[in-house]
């Protein structure tokens, strides 16, 4: 461009054939500014087109003066300083007032004050393209009109504020710089005395690169709480808040493994091509092209970092303030983690995104900016155990690098729901349904989701109830689909009425029966008898409906079924368990509640009877005025309510329940299922076991109910040999006691992960403590203003690490468990339980008269075949009490030969 004006200025003063020209060139250095000449005459083929111009032909010749030799060649070189017009010099300074700009020589681009574009009432120092396109901004930080640009004398380039506080500085005083200049390709360089460069704009980028600009290995491109850079593997990698990695592409993305490079460089070459080059690579690598690969013409192309974190490459013609997008990193803008801000949804209206809260339970941060994200009308610590999840459809919460190493787990959908209401840390999950098992369960601080009908994939939220829908999932479906959902509609409606219409007739039918005689006093005085007698009673499916209002009440659901509240005629409050997957004859399941109902101790809670009608199975349970375990332990302050001396008798009564179900029956009964949703607590908070030998319950040919049955529990609970393909005996019993003991303790669920552990896993942590002296550390921080008796304390620790050795055979017996406790025993140091968290977890529900349910983290020995642990279900319902050690031999021998 210096050139084309340099032309002009020929077009404007030609030079015909004869013609002498004195060029006039003032000398700074000469007072008082004389003027000397240079005879230059025009020489070429003779004549002259009959305007006068000079034939085309020909040239300039230097003719004999009376200036001296010497002085000419002075004034040559005088002329190459005045092509170095555009230097900045030392001192000069640029405000938003006076519209002033620094610019390149061909004037394509101009450093100089503009509009912030997200608040026009403030500034950007910039660098922008011809038409005002920013390219660069000093530290993209925006000023008030009282603000300037400032190349200081001591060569430092700062950003002042209107109060006079420097924003942003190039940190190059007392460097030797000299001038600046920004230069025809956009890049505004420092330089010193020797044309050397001290600092310049490429080497230090705002949120965009240039054409032919080289963004190298360690720099960064930032944008509000989103960063770009290029790792060493040649990827390049956007990053939310500098921590969740939610892209990662490009070299290495055609390789199967990870190759490091020497010094990996980016370049937006002024074809379109985004280009890696690297000393080790024989040619560059062409990471994307832009949609308009190829033109060109009055254009030019950059790389920029936007602030809704998509990496894109844009098009800016000359002479126009805007650019069009040509290629973007980021496909689908819903998969940039944290665009809606935290516990914001993004969506798509039509064709643009949208931000919008999971649901009414969530009100926006800031109704003007919904992409600020939302917040809950109440928090859930402010609703304790009256908390639940709201499933919301085709919803996926983001999950990234780091985060889904520690959030990612197999398990059902189910599961995954009541692993989230269970846990404290965790405030939502989401179960894919692509086929991969996979469940995320976010306890991050920060969480953002994605609603499409096209995601495979149901989220849950943890809402204080009641659980508010939002109406959006409607909304967009109706303007699509207006018709059908009219038809619809209509449809409903009328199936509504006949509904209630039904429900009504009954309504007033079952008014007018339930004083009959079928269901008087004489039906309430018989169970009274039954009951009183000590033997199961039967009773009818009907009577279970009016017991439990039609299964209004809902306690929990454990893995054999949900539990209901009812109240018997005689006014006898019970819970009724409806099972699931029963299928067997009536004869055996008569025989199965029988031996259940001949269990008889203390520590285990009572079978009242047991309902047996077509394919309904139930079973009646004394009621537990106090609830289980886990609502003591982990439900807010509720562990308030149970000092250290209830804690130990918990303790002690619910080894003595096992006990008696592993030594003192006809039988070995092992539990299978040990955890606190199933110890219960009667109104003197006496402790009892629940849920005991319904393993036998399930059909032998229902291999897949078996299997999940036996194996659900709350993670950290089940012992090892559950998924190392041995055999299970009473020991599993004792290593979930060990968890649960240690939990009763410490008032913790022994899989959450906390700061105060280190991030380790509690087990591993308590014993830490305890090899160090310091056993009050593990006790609940709740009991601190109670007294704790030491000596119990140290007792109950050290069981419960014995209790959860990994070899069964380390393990002691219930019954020296319970010795142990009372101070019978002498306990000897235990050894420090192995670390065994696995990769593989297993679907967990929750128990008979609880709501949590979590995940059981599996161990490293792969888990085995259904049938394998159908056959293990079978052995250890069945192991003699007169020979348990010889029956466990015996079972491991089975399992060998099998291998």
């Amino acid at each position: 461009m210096s050139h084309d004006s340099t032309h002009k200025s020929d077009h404007r003063a030609p030079c015909y054939l004869g013609q002498t020209l004195l060029l006039r060139l003032r000398l700074p250095s000469i007072s008082p500014s004389p003027v000397f000449g240079v005879h230059l005459q025009y020489s070429g083929v003779e004549g002259e087109s009959p305007g006068g111009d000079p034939m085309r032909s020909g040239g300039l010749k230097l003719l004999p003066s009376p200036v001296p030799l010497w002085l000419s060649f002075l004034l040559l070189v005088g002329s190459f300083s005045i092509a170095r017009s555009q230097d900045v010099a030392l001192g000069s300074t640029l405000t938003p007032t006076r519209n002033s700009s620094w610019a390149s020589p061909d004037g394509t681009f101009s450093l100089g004050f503009i509009s912030d574009p997200d608040n026009p009432s403030l500034y950007l120092a910039a660098i922008t393209y011809s038409g005002g396109v920013p390219v660069w901004s000093a530290g993209g930080a925006s000023v008030d009109s009282g603000a300037s640009l400032q190349l200081r004398s001591d060569g430092d380039l700062r950003l002042v504020n209107g109060s006079g506080v420097v924003v942003w500085q190039s940190n190059t005083a007392g460097r030797g710089v000299s001038s600046a200049a920004l230069r025809d390709g956009g890049n505004f360089v420092l330089s010193n005395s020797t044309g050397g460069d001290v600092w310049d704009s490429f080497g230090n980028p705002t949120d965009t690169i240039l054409q032919l600009q080289s963004f190298t290995l360690g720099q960064t491109l930032r944008s509000g709480d989103y960063t770009f850079s290029l790792d060493r593997t040649g990827n390049l990698t956007l990053l939310w808040n500098r921590s969740i990695s939610y892209f990662n592409k490009g070299f290495n993305s055609t390789f199967t493994s990870d190759r490091n490079l020497t010094s990996p460089s980016l370049t937006l070459q002024t074809n379109g091509i985004v280009s890696l080059i690297d000393p080790s690579l024989t040619t560059s690598v062409a990471i994307a092209y832009s949609s308009d690969y190829g033109e060109s013409g009055n254009l030019i192309r950059f790389l920029k970092l936007d602030s809704d974190g998509n990496l894109r490459v844009y098009t800016a013609v000359g002479g126009s303030n805007t650019a069009t997008e040509r290629w973007s990193a980021v496909e689908d803008q819903c998969e940039v983690f944290g665009w809606c801000g935290n516990m914001g949804i993004c969506s798509y209206n039509n064709t643009s995104p949208i931000c919008e809260c999971p649901s009414q339970n969530f009100d926006l941060v800031d109704p003007n900016n919904p992409r600020k994200g939302c917040q809950r009308r109440t928090d859930i610590q402010d609703c304790p155990g009256n908390s639940t999840m709201l499933d919301l459809p085709h919803t996926q919460f983001l999950t990234f690098p780091p985060e889904i190493s520690a959030e990612q787990f197999f398990v059902g959908i189910t599961a995954c729901r009541l692993n989230c209401l269970s846990g404290t840390s965790c405030v939502a999950s989401t179960a894919l349904a692509d086929g991969s098992g996979f469940c995320y369960l976010k306890v991050s601080n920060f969480v953002s989701g994605y609603r499409s009908t096209a995601l495979p994939s149901t989220s849950f939220v943890k809402v204080c109830a009641p659980a508010l829908r939002n109406s959006f999932s409607a909304t967009t479906e109706i303007h699509s689909e207006s018709s059908k959902l009219r038809a619809w509609l209509v449809a409903v409606l009328i199936l509504a009425t006949i509904a209630c219409l039904i429900l009504l007739e009954w309504g007033l039918w079952w008014l007018f029966c339930r004083n009959s005689a079928k269901y008087g006093p004489s039906s309430a005085q018989y169970a009274l008898l039954e009951y009183a007698s000590g033997a199961p009673v039967q009773f009818s499916f009907r009577e279970m409906q009016r017991s439990t209002k039609k299964f209004k009440d809902k306690l929990g659901e454990g893995g054999f079924g949900a539990v209901y509240k009812g109240v018997l005629a005689n006014r006898t409050p019970v819970a009724v368990k409806q099972l699931e997957g029963i299928e067997q004859g009536e004869k055996q399941f008569r025989m199965e509640v029988a031996t259940i109902s001949s269990t008889h101790h203390l520590n285990l809670v009572r079978l009242i009877g047991f309902c047996s009608e077509g394919r309904h199975r139930l079973l009646v349970y004394e009621f537990m005025k106090n609830g289980s375990l886990d609502g003591a332990l982990f439900s807010g302050d509720a562990s308030g309510k149970l000092p250290w001396p209830a804690r130990f008798s918990v303790a002690v009564g619910t080894a003595k329940g096992i006990t008696y179900l592993h030594e003192e029956c006809r039988d070995c009964i092992v539990h299978c299922d040990i955890k606190p949703e199933n110890i219960l607590l009667d109104e003197n908070n006496t402790a009892k076991v629940s849920d005991f030998g319904l393993a036998k319950l399930v059909h032998p040919k229902d291999h897949r109910q078996r299997t999940l049955t036996s194996v659900r529990g709350t993670r950290g609970y089940l012992a090892p040999e559950w998924l190392a393909n041995l055999p299970i005996t009473s020991k599993s019993d004792v290593y979930s006691y060990g968890m649960v003991l240690l939990e009763i303790v410490s008032g913790r669920r022994n899989f959450d992960v906390a700061d105060d552990t280190d991030r380790k896993k509690f087990s591993v942590w308590a014993y830490e403590e305890f090899e160090e002296g310091r056993v009050g550390n593990i006790v609940d921080k709740r009991l601190n203003e109670q007294e704790v008796d030491m000596e119990q304390l140290e007792r109950a620790v050290m069981v419960s690490f014995w209790c959860i050795q990994e070899q069964p055979s380390h393990r002691p017996s219930m019954g020296k468990v319970v010795q142990m406790l009372e101070g019978v025993l002498e306990i000897e140091r235990p050894p420090a339980p192995k670390v065994t968290d696995g990769s593989m977890p297993v679907p967990t529900t929750t128990s008979s008269l609880g709501t949590s349910a979590s995940v059981f983290e599996a161990y490293s020995p792969a888990a085995p075949p259904l049938s394998s642990l159908s056959q293990s279900m079978t052995s250890m319902s069945s192991i003699s009490k007169r020979n348990p050690e010889k029956t466990t031999i015996s079972l491991l021998s089975t399992d060998i030969s099998s291998l």
